[in-house]
């Protein structure tokens, strides 16, 4: 007979993070991008779960201030498995107009996620976990230009 951990992740989720979460949103598939882009507007919107995180081993690998892309951990960094390195985005109903570049990766079963890093723990903990839209502006940006 099979042990299932999930259960039990999902409690840990509810507890450490203050935002309700039905089991149902934890189960649906990835949503596909929700706007294409369009000749008026380059850019594509996607609703995803954004969370944050910081430069901590027990979050991290042993690298914890370098992101999977070679740079050094800094504002304006996210995580995401679904989006290229360099790819540009917004999240607009929590940070505005601020732009965030993608530069680390997360756990592989993380498929509709960002990360958001954050200078300390405690704000991680206490961004939480929310359901919003981001709008992916590009996603062009050369290895090259961008690698330590």
């Amino acid at each position: 007979m099979k042990r299932h951990i999930f259960p039990t992740v999902i409690s840990l989720m509810l507890i450490f993070y203050p935002t309700v979460i039905t089991t149902s949103a934890l189960f649906d598939p990835v949503n596909e991008v929700v706007e294409a882009a369009t000749s008026e507007s380059p850019h594509k919107v996607k609703t995803v779960w954004v969370t944050a995180y910081s430069s901590t081993p027990e979050e991290t690998d042993d690298t914890p201030f370098i992101t999977a892309f070679g740079t050094d951990t800094r504002d304006g960094i996210i995580a995401a498995n679904f989006l290229p390195f360099g790819t540009k985005i917004l999240i607009p109903d929590l940070f505005e107009d601020k732009v965030f570049v993608v530069e680390d990766r997360m756990h592989e079963r993380k498929k509709n996620f960002i990360d958001v890093w954050m200078p300390s723990k405690e704000l991680a903990i206490e961004f939480g976990i929310h359901q919003t839209k981001i709008i992916i502006m590009n996603q062009e940006l050369s290895f090259a230009t961008t690698q330590r």
